[in-house]
Formats: C-alpha cells, sequence, structure tokens
C-alpha cells in the first residue's frame, strides 16, 4: 500500500478516468486530520464524566461493545464509501441516486455545527488572552463583573449553596458573556466587541487553513492535532503531584458492575460512541475522498478509531486528577466539582489552575490546548461542507477560494447571534437541536442505503478492488444487520427521551423550542424531498420507472 509523500497537487485520476483530484501530500496528513478531527473538546469535557457517573471502569463495558458492533465499523464504511467514489458527502451517492438527499442532511449538519462550535474556539482564545497577566482574572470577587452572590472558595466551602457564585463561574457567565444584560432568547442585545473580535480571528484562521483544500489543511494538522497530546502529557505529570489527584483518579477507575443493570448506562454509552467518532457529518466521507484509491482504508478505520478512545479514556486521567485536588483542597466531595460541558473546561478547570504557582502559566498551556483541539474539529466540518458541494456543483472547483470565504462569512455572520449577551441561549438551543437527533437519523439512512439497497456484496467487492481483499464477515454482518438496528435504536430512544432543551433555571418558550425542532427537521427532510424529487425528474412515466434507474447507478 503506497504511504503517500507524492506531491499534492499532482493530477489523480480517479478509477473511472473522469475526472482529476489532488491528493494528501503524505499519508499522515490524512491520519492526523481525521485524528484531529474525531478527538475534540467532547473527549476532554464529556467522556471522563460519563465514565465517573455510570460506574468507573465498568462503564468501558458497555462503551467497548457498542464501539465493536457499531463504532468502528459505520468508520470503516464511511472512509471506504469516500474514499472508493472520491467525491464529498452528496456525490458519493451516485452510486445509488435516491439516496443523496442524506449526503445534504450530513452538509446541512455540519453547516449548523459550525454556528456555534465557532464559538466555543472564541471563547477559548478569549481565556487565552486573559491569561497573559500576573494575576488571573477569575480569582477574586472584587471585579466590575461580580455580583454581591460572588463569594471566594476559601470563604465558602459547600458549592452546593445556591446563593453563592465562585469567582470563576461569574468570570465566565458574567465576565465573559454578560448574561446578566440578557432577560433570555428573546432579549439578545447587540454583539459584545471582545467576543466578536475573537470570533473574527477564528474565522480568519479557519479560512488560511482551509482555503487550497488539503494541501494546507494537512499541513496545519501537524501542530492542531498533536499539541493536545503534548498539553495532556504535561498537565498529567503536574495532576498527579497535586494533593487529592490520586483520590480524583481512584474515583474514576472505581468499579461498580451493579451499574450495568441501568439502562441509563447502556444509553449514554452508545450516545457517546455515536457522536465520540465523527460518523455522520460527512467528514471522514470528505477527507479519506483526497486519499489515494489503493490505500489501505481499513488499516486506518482501526488506527484512528482506537486512538479516538484512548484519548478519551486518557484524558479522563488528566482531569480526574485535578478535580480530585479541587475536591480536597476545598475539603468537599468529589460530585460536587465533577461536572462536564463547557462548566468543566471553563469553570472548574481554570478554577483549579488559578490555586497552582505560576497559574497564568498554566492557564496559557491549557487554554492553548482547548484551540488545538477545537480548530482541527472545526477544520473538519468545514471540509465537509465545501467538499461536499463543490463535488456536486463542478463548476464550484474553479472557485474554491472564494466559495471558501462565502462559507465562513456566512458562518461569522450566524455565529454573531451567539457572542451577544442573550447569546448562551442561542448556542444552548444549537446545541440541542442541530446535531441530536437528525445526525442518527442521518447515519441511518447512510448505512441502510449502504448495507440493502447499494448492497453489501457490492460495497464489498469496491473494498477489495481497492485494498486486494473483501471485509470479513464480521464486518459485513454489522454493515448489514447489527449496526442499522443499533441506529434505529438510538433514534426511537432520542426521540423517546427528548427533553426541551434549558440553561440552568431557564427554560426555552415554546416558539423556541419550535424553531429547534425546524431546524432539525430542516436537515433530516432532505432524505424524502430529494427521494421525490429523484422520482419526479426521471424521464417516462412513473410506472414505468426501472427500480434500477431509482436506486442504482447506471
Amino acid at each position: 500500500v503506497p504511504s503517500g509523500g507524492a506531491d499534492p497537487s499532482a493530477p489523480q485520476t480517479s478509477r473511472s478516468g473522469e475526472e482529476e483530484r489532488e491528493t494528501w501530500g503524505k499519508k499522515i496528513d490524512f491520519l492526523l486530520s481525521v485524528i484531529g478531527f474525531a478527538v475534540d473538546l467532547a473527549n476532554v469535557w464529556r467522556f471522563p464524566y460519563l465514565c465517573y457517573k455510570n460506574g468507573g471502569g465498568a462503564f468501558l463495558v458497555p462503551y467497548l461493545f457498542f464501539m465493536l458492533i457499531a463504532g468502528m465499523p459505520l468508520f470503516y464504511m464511511e472512509l471506504a464509501l469516500g474514499q472508493y467514489n472520491r467525491e464529498g458527502a452528496a456525490g458519493v451517492w451516485k452510486i445509488c441516486p435516491i439516496f443523496k438527499g442524506v449526503g445534504f442532511t450530513v452538509i446541512l449538519i455540519s453547516l449548523y455545527v459550525g454556528f456555534y462550535y465557532n464559538v466555543i474556539i472564541s471563547w477559548a482564545l478569549f481565556y487565552l488572552f486573559s491569561s497573559f497577566t500576573w494575576e488571573l482574572p477569575w480569582v477574586h470577587c472584587n471585579n466590575t463583573w461580580n455580583s454581591p452572590n460572588c463569594s471566594d472558595w476559601a470563604d465558602n466551602n459547600t458549592v452546593s449553596d445556591i446563593y453563592t457564585a465562585t469567582p470563576a463561574q461569574e468570570y465566565f457567565e458574567r465576565g465573559v458573556l454578560h448574561i446578566q444584560d440578557s432577560n433570555g432568547i428573546d432579549d439578545l442585545g447587540r454583539p459584545r466587541w471582545q467576543l466578536t473580535a475573537c470570533l473574527a480571528v477564528v474565522i480568519v484562521l479557519l479560512y488560511f487553513c482551509l482555503w487550497k483544500g488539503v494541501k494546507t489543511s494537512g499541513k496545519v494538522v501537524w501542530i492542531t492535532a498533536t499539541m493536545p497530546y503534548l498539553v495532556l502529557t504535561v498537565l498529567l505529570l503536574r495532576g498527579v503531584t497535586l494533593p487529592g489527584a490520586i483520590d480524583g483518579i481512584k474515583a474514576y477507575l472505581s468499579v461498580d458492575f451493579l451499574r450495568l443493570c441501568d439502562a441509563k448506562v447502556w444509553i449514554e454509552a452508545a450516545t457517546q460512541i455515536c457522536f465520540s467518532l465523527g460518523v455522520g457529518f460527512g467528514v471522514l466521507i470528505a477527507f479519506s475522498s483526497y486519499n489515494k484509491f489503493s490505500n489501505n482504508c481499513y488499516r486506518d478505520a482501526i488506527i484512528t478509531s482506537s486512538i479516538n478512545s484512548l484519548t478519551s479514556f486518557f484524558s479522563g486521567f488528566v482531569v480526574f486528577s485535578f478535580l480530585g485536588y479541587m475536591s480536597h483542597k476545598h475539603n468537599v466531595a468529589l460530585d460536587k466539582v465533577a461536572r462536564d460541558g463547557a462548566g468543566l473546561v471553563f469553570v472548574i478547570y481554570p478554577e483549579a489552575i488559578a490555586t497552582l504557582p505560576g497559574s497564568s502559566v498554566w492557564a496559557v498551556i491549557f487554554f492553548i490546548m482547548l484551540l488545538t483541539l477545537g480548530i482541527d474539529s472545526a477544520m473538519g466540518g468545514m471540509e465537509s461542507v465545501i467538499t461536499g458541494l463543490i463535488d456536486e456543483f463542478k463548476f464550484l472547483h474553479k472557485h474554491r477560494e472564494l466559495f471558501t470565504l462565502f462559507i465562513v462569512v456566512s458562518t461569522f455572520l450566524i455565529s454573531l447571534f451567539c457572542v451577544t449577551s442573550g447569546g448562551m441561549y442561542v448556542f444552548t438551543l444549537l446545541d440541542h437541536f442541530a446535531a441530536g437527533t437528525s445526525i442518527l437519523f442521518g447515519v441511518l439512512i447512510e448505512a441502510i442505503g449502504i448495507a440493502w439497497f447499494y448492497g453489501v456484496d457490492r460495497f464489498s467487492d469496491d473494498i477489495k478492488e481497492m485494498i486486494g481483499h473483501r471485509p470479513g464477515r464480521y464486518w459485513r454482518l454489522c454493515w448489514k444487520f447489527v449496526s442499522p438496528c443499533f441506529l434505529l435504536f438510538m433514534v426511537v430512544v432520542s426521540f423517546a427521551t427528548f427533553n426541551p432543551p434549558n440553561y440552568g433555571s431557564y427554560m426555552f418558550p415554546p416558539w423556541a423550542n419550535m424553531l429547534g425542532w425546524c431546524l432539525a427537521m430542516s436537515s433530516m427532510t432532505m432524505v424524502p424531498l430529494y427521494a421525490i424529487y429523484k422520482l419526479c425528474t426521471l424521464p417516462g412515466k412513473f410506472c414505468h420507472v426501472s427500480l434500477k434507474d431509482v436506486f442504482l447507478k447506471t
């Protein structure tokens, strides 16, 4: 199998000789890009908390089970699909035209996620700039943004007191977000210039990482995909030396097999697998479409999906060494400081860092890690949109730089709603609806289209044409039966367990929930809408249309 190294601008002819396509400069560029996309902020702020909450080491049982029966097979399927057809998320469905709508579904989902994901990176950039000071601004309660409810940890040893807030919490909500100036999602206010400037810097970085395609993005990931591992290692070495760190790690790894009797534990493990690997965003298809045709995509799938899971597990040691330290320092139970989501990386972790000698240096290191974790994942989402659309609309190929500029500027303008005083409410709404049920639905339709309409046997022959051998029976059984059943179950569970979004005690009004559902449905409806369009535009009378014309390429 060729390992790369060719000039990325060299012409590459597709298997049918239809068009030339650039390829990755080196094989490692592709691997780092996939790893950088799949390993994102959720690996740090989501998996460790789920593991701790759901039986510690026992949580790895359902996690690895779902990884083997669904995560890896779907990951492998998307890499092979993109590499064989050498097109983006929509173009690959020339193999089964009636399913092309699912390609537009995943492109829309990636676009929607970009509207709010870039805002997280802008928060990290804001914190990074704020860290270049002798005393970090989230240490005391004597700042202009603090409220009378603010209380230093030293004066407040019970974080469960609802009438008090820590300096770090108030810095995030009142100093950065200025959420106190908004009464809800119907009172957003103007964009805050500080966050707008940070968001603009993020957008400019993304543009220059993407404007030349994989020739530029493949080089950027050498820094953005490797830096988090260096920083996590440094933070772990520092974290384990802190008092209470070992207790935190023990709590992270403690095994409670009785928790496996709780169905919710299995559902949360399945959900984590669905979202952590990045399947269903069209990114894996887009990235693999720039591979050489004979690249060993099977080996790539095993390597990259394994690294993603190992990174999640490794980051738990870093997170819980510091949480154990916070628990010990303030003499409170670990569950009083353990949390997931933005509260972990923008409240609890900065608070822990602020207590260390040389806190400003550690803060700079930490937020550089968050930036690199976010940037390459954002690059992947943008690349999915850009590649998916320029491959579908061929005239855009000659204008990639301008089209990339159009996409990033459009994303910036929509994201401005998230950097207003009430922007956190918009952020929460987008996070809840943009890529929840809709992405599970998209991957389900994708799996059904490949396994039952294009056919597992035909798909296996395609893979043999690329790597020299057919996938084993295990992979074929997973693609045809296990993975679709798993995804169908997850879609049903997603609808059945749906809860309206909230931010703290704030409940969203009915119109906001309706708007959220419209956003989710706008991507999902692309599947039936395109199928109807395809049926209506085929030549001849509907009753005389050949099934082969509808479902398979000619």
